[in-house]
């Protein structure tokens, strides 16, 4: 029954880390959100910008796994390169440092979690002055940021009352284990991987080290070889998010893996010396720091020096790490265009809300992208000869437009889910933004669908027209795609919307529109075609005007958007 309670007041006491952890980095994640979304997708092709985003940004949300399953997704949206996908792994593993260090020096920094009970005043006050009486939106995310920490440090505190003082026995048992050299070493290092997978976040896993260093449970080099292990286990959860994304995903998710085994390997070999020059190291610090226990600082710094001498020297080698991850994912005959796959939407991506929206706005591309390629279709349905080429493009419109249909329910769905969860204003503003942009690309999608039945109808009805009919019909096709050349522009960058180039394309579309009606009234009254000619001609010219006015629906969102983000 002790064992019992023990278990359960640790399990606990866990649960309050890991809350105040992700507290913590959804605050941070909304405070500084829609900048981090610009962070990743700017990066240059050189080494250095992508290893110093990937830094930056996981020192920010406190959360290398989020960094790195962000990576995956945006170099399969082929928004990051290969090379630049893996500069920001290897950043995004010197940006997890940070959370080592605020839990050595904020939550074991001397004393039991009594002394620490003080913060909670501190969280309190967070609470009563960014919650309650701030206006600001940013001072709520900041306040909602500093009760994180606070419970953060609270977590640590009663994670090291929870744990009972080590049996004699088992003691011995754990150190007799480190008793086998390099044999010890890996055991511990795969027992690091492990409880890593287990509890599916690193900065968990590194509260744990070192409060079991904390306490004596275990030395310093048992502690360093299940830092390695972290490392590697860590790197599970990109393996599963890549299995949804395309090539290039699947690729930067290996590079993690080759990055962190390579890692482990450079460590490996001089092991011991570079733990006597770590105990060296801390002990220097150790004076600077005298409040630190000595085990856990010195755990610290080779967590530190592990992750930033590996990406040093690795950054190095990003050619050749692009070479073996291309050959362990080659290219894939590529699946059939007309195949419905969501490319860069995963439900895994859902626990980082905030950095989700650059994900749909990938998808969101795409089903653009989708729509331009099944607006091309309609010429054919006028040129062709024989009816099997006709039946043909049929089937492929339709097959296109049920990939619309579903792509607009999914993506639907996703920014349902992230706009569901703690999400800033801007972001639920980007949100409905994109719900707004998805419904009119559906809705062309429908429209070219409702195009290329009346084409259907009207050879089924041997109606036909003749040049002068079909040259105003090609004219104002043409019109229509170049609307949705400049709607697709404007997809690409939310902050640099061409309205005005939008707006001109919409006018053309009028007043052809206008002229091509005030023609064919006059051509009725004239006799100079019939009704069945006359009725297909002006439902094809309606329909492309009709277009026209969903394709400007999607950019005056897009603007819509972005003059909300500048208010």
């Amino acid at each position: 029954m002790e064992i019992f309670l023990v278990c359960l007041k640790l399990a606990g006491a866990l649960a309050v880390f890991l809350f105040a952890m992700k507290l913590m980095s959804e605050g941070l994640q909304k405070y500084a959100g829609s900048k981090l979304r610009h962070i990743l997708t700017k990066i240059t092709g050189k080494p250095l910008s992508g290893i110093l985003a990937g830094t930056g940004v996981t020192a920010i949300i406190q959360s290398s796994t989020a960094t790195t399953v962000m990576t995956v997704g945006f170099a399969g949206a082929g928004l990051l390169t290969l090379g630049g996908a893996i500069a920001v792994v290897m950043g995004a593993n010197i940006g997890t440092t940070v959370t080592a260090w605020i839990i050595t020096l904020f939550g074991l920094g001397g004393g039991d979690s009594a002394d620490k009970v003080p913060l909670m005043p501190m969280a309190i006050a967070a609470i009563s002055l960014f919650f309650i009486f701030s206006k600001k939106n940013k001072m709520q995310y900041l306040g909602q940021t500093i009760v994180g920490l606070a419970l953060l440090i609270l977590g640590l505190g009663l994670m090291g009352d929870s744990v009972p003082p080590l049996d004699e026995d088992v003691a011995h048992s754990i150190a007799a284990l480190g008793e086998y050299g390099y044999w010890s070493v890996l055991l511990f290092i795969v027992v690091g991987a492990i409880l890593c997978i287990i509890l599916q976040t690193s900065s968990a896993m590194t509260a744990v080290i070192l409060l079991m260093a904390s306490q004596n449970w275990i030395n310093f080099p048992t502690a360093m070889a299940l830092v390695i292990g972290q490392n590697l286990g860590t790197t599970l959860t990109a393996q599963v998010v890549a299995m949804t994304t395309g090539t290039t995903g699947k690729r930067t998710a290996r590079a993690h893996l080759v990055f962190n085994v390579a890692g482990a390997i450079i460590f490996l070999i001089p092991f011991y010396p570079i733990c006597h020059g770590v105990e060296y190291i801390s002990g220097e610090l150790d004076k600077l720091l005298p409040n630190i226990p000595p085990i856990p600082l010195a755990i610290t710094v080779f967590h530190t020096l592990f992750n930033v001498v590996t990406t040093v020297i690795l950054a190095f080698f990003i050619p050749q790490i692009v070479k073996i991850v291309t050959w362990m994912v080659p290219e894939k005959k590529e699946e059939g265009e007309e195949e419905f796959r969501l490319t860069y939407l995963t439900p895994n991506l859902l626990s980082t809300a905030e950095l989700n929206i650059q994900s749909a706005k990938s998808e969101i591309e795409e089903f653009s992208k989708r729509v331009l390629r099944m607006y091309t279709f309609l010429p054919g349905l006028r040129t062709a000869k024989k009816d099997e080429e006709f039946e043909a493009i049929m089937e492929r419109i339709a097959k296109y437009e049920g990939i619309t249909d579903r792509m607009e329910m999914e993506i639907s769905r996703f920014l349902t889910k992230v706009g569901s969860g703690d999400i800033s204003e801007h972001g639920s503003e980007r949100i409905s933004t994109m719900l707004r942009i998805i419904d009119n690309l559906e809705s062309i999608g429908d429209t070219i669908y409702q195009i290329a039945m009346t084409r259907q109808s009207k050879r089924e009805d041997a109606v036909h027209f003749d040049a002068g009919l079909n040259a105003n019909l090609e004219e104002m096709r043409g019109l229509v795609q170049k609307a949705l050349d400049v709607m697709d522009r404007n997809l690409h960058d939310y902050d640099h919307v061409d309205l005005d180039a939008a707006y001109a394309a919409e006018h053309a579309i009028n007043s052809c529109r206008d002229r091509l009606r005030k023609q064919h009234l006059d051509a009725l009254k004239l006799g100079v075609y019939d009704y069945a000619i006359g009725n297909a001609y002006s439902s094809l010219y309606a329909l492309y005007e009709k277009l026209g006015d969903y394709v400007i629906n999607v950019s005056e969102a897009i603007d819509g958007s972005r003059k909300h983000s500048e208010d």
